[in-house]
């Protein structure tokens, strides 16, 4: 079990090489929000734009457009039609096809809802991407019910869950994984190898086949709806602009447990909200980069 330290995190991120350009710094398409939860569609794309990835494309219900596009200015926006309950629609695969053949990472589920065609919008990605997939939130709960899924991917998966999540994936009882985190992550990383597992908790856990790290940073200001969505976005980001998955997913869980510590000093615990970790990712990413934070 390897403890996350900003050394270690410096060299897991990608290199921005000084004649960058858009086209260079990675595409991410983002498969998130549904009628009721623009927010999580919100929260991970600037998230992901702050984290450094040059395009972003947003498919979303087009039930969520107004809100989406008054919010985030910098996203490719690609409304879809959606179903009459305003999440995504197995009709809107032609579309999200041609957005994935253009982009190196997919994030997946964050506010996307729980329907049959949300699940069959999830195997479609799973089965026909080859560029790393982030599974987080609804996408989570999608997979729990087709767990064969994992087996028959050609994409580096990387999954997101909290330990009721987990639960459902694995059919432990929450405090039985609680009693035994790093147990459980490398049980399911045996069950399932290659894939990448962010188990997340007070201190999570990150585990890939035998690597283990452990993040000891963060505060429980960050114990809010909607930091997880803060989080998918970072390490999708991370991911589009060529980090190994498991680095991504190092690397992402630090910067984004950094971030609620200094967003936590600005603010407080109790008042912080998720949206302030996402201000203060440029600090972060400041320190990293080795210059001074103003």
């Amino acid at each position: 079990m390897i403890t996350l330290t900003r050394k270690l995190i410096q060299k897991a991120l990608p290199h921005r090489p000084d004649d960058a350009h858009k086209g260079t710094m990675g595409s991410l398409c983002a498969i998130t929000g549904s009628y009721g939860m623009a927010g999580a569609a919100i929260l991970s794309a600037r998230s992901a734009l702050r984290s450094g990835v040059g395009l972003h494309y947003q498919v979303m219900p087009r039930a969520i457009y107004p809100i989406f596009s008054s919010a985030v200015y910098e996203s490719v926006c690609v409304p879809v039609d959606g179903s009459s309950v305003g999440t995504l629609s197995k009709g809107d695969l032609p579309a999200i096809r041609e957005i994935l053949s253009r982009c190196k990472a997919v994030l997946i589920g964050c506010g996307m809802g729980c329907t049959n065609d949300t699940a069959d919008v999830l195997k479609a990605v799973m089965t026909e991407s080859k560029v790393p997939v982030i599974i987080d939130a609804d996408g989570i709960n999608a997979l729990a019910r087709h767990m064969y899924l994992l087996e028959g991917s050609h994409a580096p998966l990387i999954l997101t869950p909290h330990l009721g999540e987990f639960s459902r994936l694995t059919g432990l009882t929450v405090p039985a994984i609680a009693a035994d985190q790093t147990g459980a992550a490398e049980e399911f990383c045996k069950r399932y190898p290659g894939v990448t597992l962010v188990l997340k908790n007070h201190r999570t856990v990150i585990a890939r086949d035998d690597t283990l790290y452990l993040n000891t940073a963060g505060n429980s200001g960050m114990a809010k709806g909607g930091s997880g969505d803060v989080l998918a976005g970072i390490i999708a980001s991370l991911a589009a602009q060529g980090a190994d998955p498991i680095n991504a997913a190092a690397a992402g869980v630090h910067i984004h447990a950094l971030a609620g510590d200094l967003a936590a000093e600005r603010l407080g615990k109790t008042s912080m909200l998720p949206s302030d970790i996402i201000e203060a990712l440029p600090d972060i990413f400041i320190l990293l980069e080795n210059k001074k934070i103003t």
